[in-house]
C-alpha cells in the first residue's frame, strides 16, 4: 500500500490492492474511493444501493458511505482513495466533471464499465500513481495531475455509457419524471404516496418500477436525496448544524442530527470533522 499524508499525519491519498478476504465487511471511509476491478464478478453495495458488476469496471464511492462487496468471484484489482483536502472535486469540477456524474448522484449507478483497452489505460495510470507515491519524496503536484487525468477519463467513459444508453437497459419516463419531482420537492414531500399520486401510479407499481430503475425503494430515494443535500451543505459551506437543519426544513438541529445519523451512522458534526470543509466554502 502506498499512502501520502499531510504534515500533521492526515490521510491525503492512498492506493492498495483490493483484498477479497475483507471486502465483504461493511466499512466507511473518510475519503473518496474508487475500486478498479480488473477481474471477477460481484455486487457493489453503497448505502441503499446494490449494483452487480462484471470486470473490468470502476466503482465509485463518496466519503462515509457504507461500502462492501459481496458474491465476489475471482476478484482482483486496486483501490484508489483521496481526501478532499488533497483534491477537491467541487473546486475542479470544470476540469474533471466528476461531481454529480461519478460521485454525489443518487440517480446514476456508481459504475463505469470498461473495454479491455480502457482497462489497460486505467491500470497504467494506477501504476504511475503508485510509483510516484512510493518515492522517497513524492511530488504532490504530479500525483494530483495523475488523479485529475484518472477522474477526467472516468467521466468521459461514463458519459459515453450514458450517450450509448448502456448504463441502463431502457428509459422509464415515469421514473425520469420522479427524478425531476424529487429534486423539486425533496424538502417538503417525504412520503412515497405523494410522488405516486403525482405520477398517476399505484403505490405498488411505483415501488416496483423504482426498484427496477434505481435499484432502491422510493423511501430510500427520498431519504437519500435529503441526506445528499445535507452532506453538500456540511462539506461545501460553513453554515452551522442549526442553520443547515433550518435550511432543510427540520424542526430543530437535534431531530436533523438523529435523522442524519440513522441513515449515515455518523452525526452531522462527525461527518464534517472527517471529511473537512471544502475550499469552495470560502470562495
Amino acid at each position: 500500500m502506498s499512502v501520502i499524508t499531510s504534515s500533521d499525519g492526515g490521510f491525503l491519498l492512498g492506493i492498495t490492492p483490493i483484498d477479497p478476504a475483507t471486502c465483504h465487511t461493511p466499512v466507511q471511509y473518510s475519503e473518496y474511493s474508487v475500486f478498479f476491478v480488473a477481474t471477477g464478478t460481484g455486487t457493489f453495495c453503497a448505502d441503499f444501493g446494490t449494483f452487480s458488476f462484471t470486470a473490468p469496471v470502476l466503482l465509485f464511492a463518496t466519503p462515509m458511505q457504507v461500502l462492501y462487496l459481496h458474491e465476489c468471484q475471482e476478484l482482483s484489482g486496486t483501490m484508489l482513495q483521496f481526501h478532499s483536502d488533497f483534491y477537491c472535486i467541487e473546486y475542479h469540477r470544470q476540469e474533471v466533471a466528476c461531481n454529480g456524474l461519478l460521485f454525489n448522484n443518487i440517480y446514476i449507478d456508481p459504475i463505469v464499465t470498461l473495454t479491455q483497452r480502457e482497462a489497460r489505460q486505467f491500470e497504467t495510470l494506477l501504476n504511475d500513481i503508485a510509483e510516484e507515491a512510493a518515492q522517497e519524496a513524492p511530488v504532490e503536484m504530479v500525483l494530483r495531475s495523475y488523479l485529475q487525468l484518472f477522474l477526467a477519463k472516468s467521466s468521459a467513459c461514463k458519459k459515453k455509457m450514458i450517450a450509448a444508453h448502456t448504463d441502463r437497459p431502457e428509459t422509464d419516463e415515469k421514473m425520469e419524471q420522479f427524478r425531476q419531482l424529487l429534486d423539486t420537492h425533496y424538502l417538503t414531500l417525504h412520503k412515497p404516496a405523494d410522488y405516486a399520486a403525482m405520477l398517476a401510479l399505484s403505490p405498488d407499481n411505483f415501488t416496483k418500477r423504482c426498484n427496477k430503475y434505481y435499484k432502491k425503494t422510493p423511501s430510500q430515494m427520498i431519504q437519500e436525496r435529503l441526506v445528499l443535500e445535507a452532506k453538500k451543505q456540511l462539506h461545501l459551506t460553513r453554515k452551522s448544524i442549526k442553520e443547515i437543519a433550518f435550511a432543510l426544513n427540520f424542526e430543530d438541529e437535534f431531530y436533523f442530527s438523529r435523522f442524519f445519523k440513522k441513515l449515515t451512522q455518523v452525526s452531522p458534526q462527525a461527518f464534517r470533522d472527517k471529511t473537512g470543509i471544502s475550499i469552495v466554502a470560502d470562495i
